[in-house]
């Protein structure tokens, strides 16, 4: 791969880990001040407060994650777990419009999902164990 090519990679990295985080850093404020809606939501699934709390924390900790060189594609695997499991809610228990946010909280998730997505997808390589066979 020659350092054209590698530039570009690089830049739709950072910038798809730079939506992702964006997206999960504004959800840990409202998962962490215990906001109305959050809880709502996962009073409806069932998982009030352990579930928004540890939700949470996970998101938390992919932000990070996404941020280090070597844990990058931890951090998308975490991300792209974590939206998964909001997406299936969403499609199963809460609906795509949750209290009239017009679908908002659902293309957040199928954003943060396609982000983290793409970023697992660039560092494919750098995956602990499974990496060097990809």
């Amino acid at each position: 791969m020659n350092e054209k090519t590698n530039n570009k990679y690089q830049w739709l990295s950072r910038s798809l880990r730079v939506v992702a985080t964006i997206i999960l850093g504004q959800t840990l404020f409202f998962k962490f001040s215990g906001a109305s809606e959050s809880v709502y939501i996962f009073e409806k699934v069932g998982q009030e407060p352990v579930g928004r709390i540890g939700s949470g924390v996970v998101e938390l900790i992919a932000c990070v994650l996404l941020w280090i060189p070597a844990t990058t594609p931890i951090g998308a695997g975490l991300a792209l777990g974590t939206m998964s499991g909001a997406i299936f809610f969403h499609l199963t228990k809460l609906g795509v419009v949750v209290q009239d946010d017009g679908g908002l909280l659902f293309a957040l998730a199928v954003v943060t999902l396609l982000c983290s997505s793409g970023v697992l997808w660039l560092h494919r390589r750098s995956l602990p164990v499974i990496g060097a066979k990809l």
